[in-house]
């Protein structure tokens, strides 16, 4: 996929109706593509989200029905948070609750992060889902109360659309656009659909969108370690939030 002022567009097709390409931009095209077919950082997060979902699968009732130690030992909870277990922050993100909240995730990452990964390249992208993870995590107890359950991926991968979102207006100039239309009809589910983290959503696609931000000022200013450093400060930032939170709630 790549970015233009009318949207997202397969290279194959963009000059569909205009001028073949030239030899040169053809393999540039080719070459690309290939690249974000392989993407390994969302490959590896598919594959972990996967194994993590058959391992408490086989430790739960049925295919549809994670259960066990392992899934209690890193599902999100405010009253755990709260109690010293920071590590769910992240942990929670990696879990499932049925078959088809894994599917429709993997999916979603599988579509989105591809095209995201290759923009940024590997590690910023490794870093934008994690610290959009956690910024999902804290928008859910936020939002949520001290003993509710929450897992899944979509924290981050709102993070990943929130950085598509980014990487359009810097291509295009514009917001309006697909990443925005997949965004507003994604929080219609999110409202309209009973049992789903609002605050898991909404937060993670503000880190999302505040970390590409943190990215592209580096890149602006030529300093790589800059966006590093903004990016680890929004999820020290979510940790704080969720510190807040926890800690001045009351059952």
């Amino acid at each position: 996929m790549t970015f233009a002022p009318v949207g997202i567009r397969c290279p194959d097709h963009a000059n569909v109706g205009g001028v073949a390409p030239s030899p040169t931009r053809t393999v540039r095209n080719v070459q690309r593509h290939a690249r974000t077919l392989q993407a390994p950082v969302t490959v590896v997060l598919i594959a972990i989200n996967i194994l993590f979902y058959l391992i408490t699968v086989a430790q739960g009732s049925s295919i549809s029905s994670p259960g066990g130690a392992l899934f209690e030992d890193m599902w999100l909870t405010g009253i755990q948070v709260g109690g010293g277990d920071w590590y769910r922050l992240v942990t929670a993100m990696f879990l499932h609750a049925s078959i088809l909240h894994l599917a429709f995730n993997m999916l979603a990452l599988w579509w989105l992060g591809r095209t995201v990964e290759e923009e940024l390249g590997p590690w910023r992208y490794l870093l934008l889902y994690f610290v959009s993870g956690i910024a999902g995590s804290a928008g859910a107890l936020l939002f949520s109360s001290p003993l509710a359950v929450t897992v899944g991926a979509s924290g981050a991968i709102f993070g990943v659309m929130g950085s598509l979102l980014i990487l359009q207006y810097r291509a295009t100039g514009t917001l309006a656009g697909p990443a925005l239309t997949l965004i507003v009809l994604n929080l219609a589910f999110t409202f309209a659909i009973p049992g789903i983290s609002k605050g898991g959503h909404l937060g993670g696609l503000v880190g999302g969108i505040l970390t590409t931000l943190a990215f592209d000022e580096a890149r602006r200013r030529r300093m790589p370690a800059l966006g590093v450093a903004l990016a680890v400060a929004i999820a020290v930032g979510s940790i704080l939030v969720a510190y807040l939170r926890v800690n001045t709630t009351t059952l």
